[in-house]
């Protein structure tokens, strides 16, 4: 009889959306609440979109250079346990093979059945190392692109987000007309992302679109009151 091959269907972007969750979320918060704020101390769309263009365009830079730097420390974090292992595997093996046999231990496996597992190890010692950084230390080898993709990631997404909550305010010369399209086109972005957001992560998108909607609008009102109270 003919086999179904086998077939596992795993998520594998999630620095990519956690990426994109990040800068997003926050574009479409951010530059909402400032020009809802701008909305009740100007009459003039056209600097509520300036102030906006300026926002996003600052916001952007400074959101994907702390991507960069975030993904950067992860990398020399990285490089500097991977020397301390070796480091540990050349000098001290009989301890580190003790912690090799107690991790095993941990899934089950009993200290004989974990020795042929430890002989191997040593044997293929980067293999031992990689064994440590992975299930000792929960570190994975980073992606030496990780940094630029991160910071272009975020950046991108804060200035798609951005632009949600502003684009009213391009084509309505009332301020009031702008600030309640924008406040209707941002709850749909909102709900939109959540959803998009849940289907890729494999939770119910219809819960991510309401949690979305939600925590996002709750964070927009937020900043839209003390923007207001400051204009």
């Amino acid at each position: 009889m003919p086999q179904t091959p086998h077939v596992e269907r795993h998520f594998a972007a999630g620095a990519l959306v956690r990426d994109t969750v990040i800068g997003m979320s926050d574009g479409l918060t951010v530059p909402f609440a400032l020009a809802a704020g701008l909305s009740g101390a100007v009459t003039s769309t056209g600097i509520i979109v300036t102030a906006g263009l300026a926002e996003v365009a600052a916001g952007a830079i400074a959101m994907g250079l702390g991507g960069y730097l975030a993904a950067k420390s992860d990398a020399e974090h990285y490089v500097r346990e991977r020397a301390r292992e070796e480091l540990e595997v050349r000098e001290k093996p009989a301890e580190e093979a003790a912690e090799v046999l107690e991790l095993l231990q941990s899934y089950g496996l009993t200290v004989e059945q974990g020795a042929p597992i430890m002989d191997a190890f040593r044997q293929r010692p980067q293999a031992w190392v990689d064994f440590m950084m992975r299930f000792e230390l929960g570190l994975e080898k980073p992606d030496p692109r990780r940094a630029i993709a991160s910071a272009l990631t975020i950046a991108g997404a804060y200035v798609v987000g951005g632009l949600i909550p502003l684009s009213p305010y391009f084509f309505f010369a009332a301020v009031s007309t702008g600030l309640n399209l924008s406040v209707a086109v941002t709850l749909v972005a909102l709900a939109a992302f959540g959803y998009v957001k849940g289907r890729f992560t494999g939770t119910a998108p219809l819960r991510g679109a309401l949690q979305t909607v939600l925590i996002g609008g709750l964070a927009a009102a937020a900043a839209f009151a003390i923007a207001r109270a400051i204009a």
